[in-house]
C-alpha cells in the first residue's frame, strides 16, 4: 500500500537514513522515498500507517497527524485513500 507522511525535523542525509531505517524495522521489504525539502515521506509497505508513523516518531521526528493533501501524482481522490 502506498502511503504518504509529512515528517517534520528532517534536515540532512543522516535524518533520511534514520527515517528509512525506522520504517525498515517495521517492514524490511518497504520502499521509502524522502523529499527533505518538503518533509514528504512516501512509503510502499504492507504495514499500517500508524505503525510506520510510530516508528518514525520513536526516532525523534514529528509525523503530522493529518494526511497530506492529494496532488496531481495521486489519483485525485482528494485525500480519501491511503496515499493522501
Amino acid at each position: 500500500m502506498h502511503q504518504v507522511l509529512n515528517v517534520q525535523g528532517m534536515t540532512c542525509g543522516h535524518c533520511e537514513r534514520a527515517v528509512t531505517e525506522a520504517v525498515k524495522t517495521v517492514d524490511p521489504q518497504a520502499t521509502v522515498k524522502i523529499d527533505l525539502a518538503t518533509g514528504i515521506v512516501e512509503i510502499d509497505s504492507t504495514q499500517p500507517r500508524a505503525a510506520l508513523a510510530n516508528a518514525i516518531t520513536e526516532e525523534g521526528y514529528i509525523v503530522q497527524a493529518e494526511k497530506v493533501a492529494a496532488d496531481a501524482k495521486c489519483g485525485g481522490c482528494g485525500g480519501k485513500c491511503s496515499c493522501g
